[in-house]
Parts: C-alpha cells; structure tokens; sequence
C-alpha cells in the first residue's frame, strides 16, 4: 500500500518488484476506470463516507492488503466484488421518517374550527447524509368557510377627509359581503398620521387655518376586532382628520404595531388575518427618523399605551421592511395595500420585499374599497405559497410545485388560481453539504404564508461510521503503537505503515518506486516526497494536495468570476462536484426554474428555455426576462384581447376569476380612432359578442412596456331606415323596369326599319318588273304617238292599282 506501506509482495518469480508493481497499479486504474471514491483522499471511514453519497468503507481486517489504503473507499458493488462482506461495508443512506400525520380538513368553522389542519404532514424526521438527498411530500389546502379577522388601518391626515365621509357606514356593508365568504367574521379598526414631532408634523395643539384637525399622532387603536359591525360604524364617525408637515405617512410604524401587539388587536389563532392598509401616499421607511432625532432601531416590540396609542412613536425609528416582512410572516398576517393609482408602482415593490403582501388600487374618494377588500381577499385565497423557517446554512432545499393540473413545475414553491378547497402538493428535497459538530441537530420549519399550520422538520447527520464504535488503543495489530479501528491503523506521531511498521525518514529504492505513477515520471509528481513506500505531499498555501502520488488536489478546478467553483461547489482531483441545484463545469449554472416563470405560470412564457435560471426566447420575435413580449406572434393579438376584454368591458375569460390585474398589467390607451402608421405595431381586431368588431394596435416600447392602444368603443354598423329600404327597392323596380322598357322600344324599332327596308325593296323590285312588260310597253308607245304623254302619270296609278 503506497500510502501506508502495507505492500504484500504477490508471488511471480522471475518478475522484478518494480515491473510488478508497476503492472499492478496499471491493472487497478484502468479496470476500475475513473472512481471518485478510489481518487480521493479518504484515509478513513468518515473522510469516505464524505467524498460521495455512492461510496462507502469496508472496514474488513484482512480486506485490501495488497492494494493501497484508499481502495478501501470505494462503490459498494465494487467493494462487494472484490471480496468484502456486505456486513463489513459502512455506507448509510439518508432517511425520511413522519411523526407526525393528521389528515387535512375540508371546514373552517363549526365545533372543529380551533384545531382546523391545512398542511399535512406536521412533523418530519430527517437522518442525512452529506450528498445524499432525501425528498418528502407536502400537501397544502385552503379549507372552505375559514374564519376571517379583518383590521382596517386608515391615515387620517388630511387629505384623507372625503375617505373618510365614505367609509362611516362601511362596516355593516362590508360583514354583507363578507359573510358571502365566511360564516365567521371579526372586524376591526385603527388610525395613523406621523410622528408627533418635528420635522415630521405641526407640534401645535391647535390650527388657526384649520380648527376642524386634531393633533397628529402615531397609530391609535380605535377598535379591538369584534363581530358587532356597529361599533365599527361608530368609531368611525367619532373620527377627526389631523394634519402632518411632510407629505410621507408614519404607517409602517402602524402597521407593526397592529401586528405584534396580538391581544389588544384581538387576533385570534384559528382565524385568516387580513390588515387593511388605506392611505393616499408615500411611508416614511427606516432612517427617515434620523431626520427628527431618533438614533434607536425600532425593537419589533409592542409599545401600547393605556389609550391604546403608539407610545415609542418619539422614541424610536421607523422599522425596515425587513423587520415588517418578519413579524408579518410571524403573526400569520396578510397585508392589503389600498392606494391611489399613482402610488400603485411604488407599494407594488413593496409586495416583492414584503411576502404575504399585496396591493390594490383605490378610489379618490375610497368608494371602491368593499370590492377592493373582496377581490383581494379572493385573490389572496386563489394562491398557496411556501416559505422556509430557520433553514441550516449547510443544507440546500429544492422545491417542485404540483398544482391543480397535475403537471410537476421544478423550482417553484407556489400555485395559484385556485378555488376554495382544492389541494395542491410540493415535493421538497434535501440535500446536506457537510457535517457539523458531532450530535448537532438542525431543525427548520416549512410554512404556507399567512397559514398558521406549519410543518416542522428536525434534522439528524450521518455522519459517523458504526465501525468506530470498536476502536482499539495501542492495538498489536498496529504494533502496539497506534489505534485500529474500522480495519485500519492509525499510527502515533513519527510511525507510519499499514501496521505502523516505519519511522519516518526511512527510504530506499524499493519504497522509492513505489511513490512513481509509472516509469520515467517524478516521484510522488513532483509534489510530495517518499517516505516508507508512500508519498507525503507537501503544502500548499492554495489548498490541500493529495492522492497516492499527490496527483490530485483541492484548488485546480475551474472558476467562475474568480470563486472557486463558483462557491456552489467542492473541487476535487481538478473537478467541481457541484451541490444540489447548479451544474456547469464550474457549477455556475443553477437548476431553479422560478425565476423563468411567466405571470401566466409557464416556464418563459411557452416560447423559450430555462438555461442556467435565465429564459432564452426561441419563438422568432419574443424578447423580455421570461419571453413575455412578443408582437409577432401568432398568438399575440389572442392573448392581448382577453386583457382587452377585461380590462375596459369587463368580459371574457379573464374576468371571473381575477386574475385580470394580475396577468393584465400592460398600459391601455383608449382612442376614438385609431392610427395605423406606425410599422412597429400589430394591427389587432375581433369580433365581439354583438357581431361588433373591435381594433387594437399591439406595441413595444423602447423601455420594454408593453402598450395596447384600443377604440373607445367597438365599431359597429348602422341599423337602415325603413322608408329609405323601402324607397331604394321602389326605385330599383321602377328603374328596372324602364330599363326594360327602353331596351324593347329599341329591339322594335330595329326590328320596323329593318322591315320597312325590305318592304321598299321589293315596292321597287314590283315596280322595275312591271314597267318591263311588252303590254306597258305597247301602251306606252301608242300615248307617245298620241301625244299624250302628259297622262302618263294616270296611266301609272291605272295600271299599279
């Protein structure tokens, strides 16, 4: 064994140590090929079990005595066929065992309701094995007539007063819509400004310009959440607007506060908690309190007050989103944003920094609002999103998504489009990455967001090999100066072999051929020095240099940007063993496909491939991050007319399930006739549902926004007047028939000349025949004769008739 002198000289006579040394290491690479397990370092049974999840030890005293130490690691079959005993091989694989198991329900309310199950399973045990993934199962449902605690949170500065004339009957209307959804239903209510300080607001009790506005203030709670929608209805008209300097409203510091502070609120544990967050402007965010003074970060704490007021508003910060984004997630609390449009894009950001967030757009007035609650309340239900708690940095979680039409989306966490009691699925593997201190347990949670069922999940690491249990000190095996353990000795300090047979420093020219890869080349490469029929590589400020001749080590891989492997791998023997989820030759490439998911839910809209996390668009025109844009295709005046539809008719499919905003986010311009110049617009038209047709130019803009501009209204034709019908068929008749009546004068008075003709050639023919006849003649002759040629005119007529 070169790598601890344990060389047992096979029996051929008459063939020199070093031939047959060399044969032997011949006959071992190229039978066994390319084995990462053989090629690596591993000089006991946890470095083994450490290089892949597929080696595995034999621990077999009288196992591999004529190969070198590292042959011990090696595949199991390989193990097996090479003669050791299936109950000599350490190789432990990664389990998944369910504790704990009770069955989803399908109700919120009734005598079950405090103890309603809407992830299955609950407990989870893992037992890992560094690289050796594991996967479970995970069922999520949102369970019918689920109760429903509503806060609405209102600024009240100034601007505000015209919402606030609207929304004074608000809570016996908006327990009429809800109670559509839910049989169970809590409302409550509270109020903000800013904080009460320069230069944030005016400290002044009373204002001259104007006396209707009461003192600012932070967040007030007005109203614990209660079933008797009347006293919402009378806090609210108890209300006065107040009046702030700068035009940011203090509402995160609200907002926290109504979430933390749990018992006044009246959150109830087995409840939906949506907070309802009305306001016509911007928040001020954290550090904007430094402006005023204060240099505390905000705690997260509750500060309440016995007025039910916000008593750290002058004291503290304003929180960071991070921090709203945490107790909100914490609290089990959906957030709704309802601002003016104006403000729409900027909250709109806030929801991708917020989970369990998200925004709507409200009226000047906030006569929108019941809707706005519902439709957002429906949307929220529509979706099912998980999220991981406390999860180890040494362990890696992929998630694949499988939603109501059965089809496996790799990468996501998250379906939407769902109704009321349908159950959707994610597959969740696990992979470690290493091994922490011995008896280290991990533990993280698996959440849906705004749920308050979680799925718990400890983790236990294989790490160690059973043979260790039966270590021997000073063992005779190994010359009584060293451990023997898992079929191996490890020597004290200055021995080495593989029965600690050599001191070091010992050498000669049989140990020296030994450290050669094969004749001709540098002793242990160049990179180590023979000691005792092994090579002892020498170190390197890059890395760890090893192998049975120092052939391999840890450093010379490829790089991404300068990391090593990219940081999403290990280097070993010159290659990156990429973790779960990235590949590539430098592990640069990751496996996620969720950033390539179009708001439609197609991996790059349908029009691409998801390579390396980044969509390339394969359909001829199609461009944007997930292939989105595309006005050449053929698909795109079908796909922009359902967002046509909903958004200025409220029709078609889109309009049922609202989904429209959130698929339909172009910008529409209406116009009342259109222009077809542009060469870069796709003319678009259908017909409507009323034999209507309606036209819309499809466009991109040079900052990628999509901009759909459409007619007002369909074009339609005009219904015909009965009297001008019923002239035009009069007048076609009447001009038909003169028509035909012209064209029979004509073929008669063609026919009649063509008749008279024929007749005045045969009068003259009748005329010529008969002046020819010898009796005209002789009469003719006789009244020359007579002289009475003056009568010859009679004498014509005599003989014509």
């Amino acid at each position: 064994d070169p790598l601890r002198g344990n060389y047992v000289e096979p029996v051929a006579v008459g063939v020199p140590y070093s031939l047959r040394l060399f044969c032997l290491v011949t006959f071992t690479t190229f039978s066994l090929g390319l084995n990462v397990c053989m090629s690596g370092s591993a000089t006991s049974c946890e470095e083994c079990l450490l290089i892949s999840p597929s080696c595995a030890w034999c621990a077999q005293e009288e196992f591999g005595r004529a190969r070198t130490l590292t042959s011990r690691c090696d595949l199991s079959q390989n193990l097996q066929k090479r003669g050791c005993e299936a109950h000599n091989i350490e190789s432990p694989s990664s389990t998944t065992m369910v504790v704990k198991s009770e069955p989803l329900s399908s109700k919120g309310s009734g005598p079950t309701q405090y103890d309603v199950i809407q992830i299955m399973p609950q407990k989870i045990s893992l037992n890992l094995r560094p690289g050796d993934q594991t996967s479970f199962e995970v069922q999520v449902r949102q369970v019918e007539d689920y109760p429903v605690d509503l806060y609405y949170l209102m600024d009240l500065s100034l601007s505000m007063k015209d919402d606030l004339d609207t929304i004074r009957n608000l809570g016996t209307k908006l327990a009429d819509e809800m109670r559509k959804l839910t049989s169970n239903f809590r409302l409550g209510f509270g109020s903000f400004v800013d904080k009460n300080m320069s230069p944030f607001s005016y400290t002044a009790t009373k204002y001259k310009l104007f006396p209707n506005c009461v003192p600012s203030f932070g967040f007030r709670h007005l109203l614990s959440l209660t079933d008797k929608v009347d006293r919402f209805n009378e806090e609210v008209q108890k209300q006065m607007v107040s009046r702030n300097r700068d035009a940011p409203e203090g509402g995160f510091d609200a907002i926290l506060q109504a979430a933390v502070c749990k018992e006044r609120i009246g959150w109830r544990k087995e409840a939906f908690h949506l907070l309802v967050f009305a306001t016509d402007d911007v928040p001020h965010l954290a550090l904007d309190g430094k402006l005023g003074g204060l240099v505390q970060p905000h705690d997260g704490e509750c500060h309440m007050n016995e007025k039910n007021e916000y008593s750290g508003s002058t004291k503290m910060d304003y929180p960071s989103l991070a921090l709203l984004g945490e107790k909100l997630a914490e609290n089990n609390i959906y957030l709704i944003f309802a601002v003016t449009k104006r403000l729409y894009v900027i909250y709109k950001n806030f929801t991708a920094l917020i989970p369990g967030t998200t925004v709507e757009i409200l009226d000047q007035d906030s006569k929108n609002i019941i809707q706005l609650i519902v439709n957002a309340y429906n949307n929220i239900r529509s979706k099912v999103e998980l999220t991981v708690w406390d999860q180890p940095e040494d362990l890696s979680l992929s998630f694949t998504a499988t939603c109501q039409d059965g089809q496996p989306l790799p990468g996501l966490r998250k379906c939407a489009d769902l109704k009321i009691g349908d159950t959707v699925s994610f597959n969740v593997s696990v992979d470690a990455r290493g091994c922490p201190a011995p008896g280290t347990q991990q533990r993280f949670t698996i959440k849906p967001v705004g749920f308050k069922n979680r799925l718990e999940v400890s983790v236990d690491y294989r790490c160690a090999c059973g043979c260790t249990d039966q270590t021997q000190a000073n063992s005779s095996r190994c010359s009584s100066i060293g451990q023997y353990t898992c079929g191996t000795c490890r020597c004290d300090p200055g021995y080495l072999g593989a029965r600690c047979e050599c001191q070091e420093g010992e050498a000669g020219s049989m140990y020296l051929s030994a450290c050669r890869e094969a004749e001709g080349k540098q002793i242990c490469g160049g990179r180590g020095e023979c000691s005792c029929n092994q090579c002892l590589c020498y170190e390197s400020e890059f890395g760890k240099i090893y192998g049975t001749f120092c052939e391999c080590d840890d450093f010379s891989c490829a790089r991404h940007k300068g990391i090593l492997c990219s940081g999403h791998g290990e280097c070993h023997c010159g290659e990156c063993k990429c973790h779960a989820g990235y590949i590539g030759d430098n592990c640069n490439c990751s496996t996620d496909t969720s950033s390539c998911v179009s708001d439609d839910g197609k991996i790059c809209s349908g029009r691409g491939s998801c390579v390396c996390g980044h969509c390339q668009c394969t359909e001829p025109g199609a461009f944007g991050d997930t292939c989105e844009k595309c006005p050449t295709c053929p698909d795109a005046c079908g796909t922009k007319r359902e967002c046509i539809e909903c958004r200025l008719f409220d029709s078609g499919r889109l309009s049922d399930n609202q989904t429209c905003q959130r698929l339909c986010k172009d910008e529409i311009i209406t116009v009342e006739t259109l222009k077809t110049e542009d060469p870069n617009a796709v003319l678009c038209l259908y017909k409507t549902e009323n034999e209507c047709v309606m036209k819309f130019m499809y466009s991109e803009h040079a900052n990628g926004m999509s901009v759909l501009t459409a007619l007002k209204e369909p074009e339609c034709g005009a219904a015909p007047d009965a009297m001008t019908v019923l002239l035009a068929v009069v007048g076609s008749i009447l001009l038909v028939g003169i028509v035909l009546l012209a064209i029979w004068k004509l073929v008669i008075t063609v026919h009649d000349r063509r008749e008279f003709a024929r007749f005045q050639s045969a009068r003259c023919r009748a005329r010529y025949e008969m002046y020819s006849t010898p009796f005209v003649m002789a009469s003719l002759n006789k009244f020359r004769s007579k002289n009475v040629l003056n009568k010859s005119h009679k004498l014509h007529e005599l003989f014509v008739h």
